[in-house]
């Protein structure tokens, strides 16, 4: 399995759904919803399935208050098995809908996330990460008679083995966890205050909302603007309002109507972060080549001007034709800066710098302004 750690092309082939209205929710089952929806369209999918808790009754404090959990009839399955069944059955109808270079993360708890790891396998899935959710407020054992379960478990997973092409966004992601490579252990808290969905009666809508803050480390990791994301078990709307902010398009499938009607609410009020916020992080792999005599032509850079390195000791002629004199050795940006140095090789866009009205600037940073007009 081949990863783009810089993040998809912007030149690969893209899917549109233009027979479906996105940024909404689709009110069913989600099988039989997904097998409504082209195959191959969908660039991310975001689960968080039903997690067969098997509560016995109700679940008490040591005050003998009770505890409000899950015990809802969607989390309710007769057997192991019948758990086995749905999952294999909703897996397989996302594994058709999404492209070949799709991905799709599930969340779960020790409750049944093995068990979905291992249909993941069964019907195709190539698995890339287990990632920890680890709760900074996590909800206490009541009963005393295990460790705080304080964490959940997500599975990030490619369509396929051998596909390639898949979205991971490791240089966005570096740049900001100050340059150092992101882990797979997330310490994000608890869905509290004002992001939790409430009935009217102070209550919360949905026993297992989660927070904005895990869902847009996922859909910035995975995904670029415009992608299509899906959500199978819509609930409370999370995956689309974050989806929505974030520019991405966004199909989810609720079948609880309350649930759906919530969150189709929350969707629409999401207005989408200003295009330059959700830009993608471009490398220098795949920034549009810019040459150095594109500098001159746009006049950021006149002929006769001198280039000098960072500490103004070495001096070199622009030419009009785009290339550099140093005495009477003349070549390319790169050449000569090497050939000043001693050296085999230069970066010349590093090492090249200019006197502006704003002080010594590298002509990189020049590039860079050229590039930023090319993007839009």
């Amino acid at each position: 399995m081949v990863g783009l750690r810089r993040g998809a092309s912007a030149r690969a082939p893209r899917v549109s759904l233009k027979t479906v209205e996105t940024n909404r929710v689709l009110i069913g089952d989600c099988i039989a919803e997904m097998a409504k929806l082209p195959a191959e369209s969908v660039d991310l999918v975001f689960a968080d399935p039903p997690y067969n808790l098997q509560l016995q009754g109700d679940l008490k404090r040591p005050d003998d208050s009770r505890v409000d959990a899950v015990d809802d009839a969607w989390d309710k399955f007769s057997s192991f098995s019948a758990y086995d069944d749905f999952t294999r059955a909703w897996l397989i109808a996302c594994r058709r809908v999404m492209k070949r270079n799709a991905t799709l993360w599930v969340i779960g708890s020790y409750h049944n996330i093995f068990r979905v790891g291992a249909m993941l396998q069964d019907v195709g899935f190539w698995i890339l990460n287990d990632v920890v959710w680890r709760k900074s407020n996590p909800m206490p054992n009541f009963r005393g008679r295990r460790f705080t379960n304080a964490h959940e478990t997500l599975i990030w997973a490619a369509r396929e083995p051998g596909g390639k092409g898949y979205t991971f966004n490791y240089e966005a992601l570096k740049a900001g966890n100050d340059d150092v490579q992101v882990r797979s252990d997330w310490t994000i808290a608890l869905c509290t205050g004002e992001e939790r969905l409430k009935h009217i009666n102070g209550k919360k809508l949905h026993p297992t909302q989660k927070p904005e803050a895990l869902l847009a480390r996922v859909i910035v990791a995975s995904s670029r603007p415009d992608d299509l994301v899906l959500d199978p078990f819509c609930g409370s709307g999370t995956t689309g309002a974050v989806a929505k902010r974030l520019g991405r398009r966004f199909i989810g499938i609720e079948r609880e109507g309350a649930y759906a009607a919530a969150a189709q609410a929350r969707i629409a009020a999401v207005a989408t972060l200003p295009a330059p916020a959700i830009a993608p992080f471009m490398t220098a792999r795949e920034a549009p080549r810019v040459p150095f005599a594109a500098l001159i032509e746009r006049g950021l850079i006149l002929p006769g001007a001198r280039l000098c390195d960072a500490k103004r000791k070495i001096e070199a002629l622009v030419r009009a034709d785009g290339a550099v004199a140093l005495g009477e050795k003349v070549g390319s940006i790169h050449r000569i800066g090497a050939l000043a140095q001693g050296l085999e090789a230069c970066n010349g866009w590093a090492f090249w710098h200019v006197q502006t009205s704003t002080g010594l600037v590298s002509i990189d940073a020049l590039r860079a302004e050229i590039r930023a007009q090319m993007r839009f």
